[in-house]
């Protein structure tokens, strides 16, 4: 029988790696400090500008990590999706005549700050893919 052992290192922080990623995303699409605070969850702007300088020290909720996932997918799947990075990157701000967007763009309805508004815009960039 094997014994378990305590982890003598604690487990690595994950909001790091997570908040950097957001932010390089962040940029390529052109996001303004308010704009990321509202896909963020509306953190208080202390606490925003604590992650984009410190990410490592960070501690995100629940929520914000499921908005990071949504961010991430949505991101990936336009990469995917898009004949280039630069065409997938503006795609966010482009105006969309889909059912979802009724002709906002992305960003116009992540911008409503629910989870539910990334999750939508997350499943349309999925069923494109198919």
């Amino acid at each position: 029988m094997v014994a378990l052992r305590a982890e003598s290192t604690p487990r690595p922080n994950k909001a790091g790696p997570g908040l950097r990623t957001f932010f390089r995303i962040a940029d390529a699409w052109q996001l303004t400090p308010a704009e990321q605070m509202v896909v963020l969850g509306q953190p208080p702007r202390s606490t925003f500008y604590k992650w984009r300088d410190r990410p490592d020290e960070a501690s995100l909720s629940r929520d914000t990590f499921e908005r990071l996932s949504y961010i991430f997918g949505i991101y990936r799947g336009l990469q995917i999706l898009l004949p280039s990075e630069q065409a997938a990157d503006a795609w966010v701000k482009k105006p969309n005549a889909a059912q979802p967007f009724n002709g906002r763009s992305a960003l116009d309805v992540m911008l409503g700050g629910n989870v539910a508004d990334l999750n939508l815009v997350r499943r349309y960039v999925d069923a494109q893919r198919g």
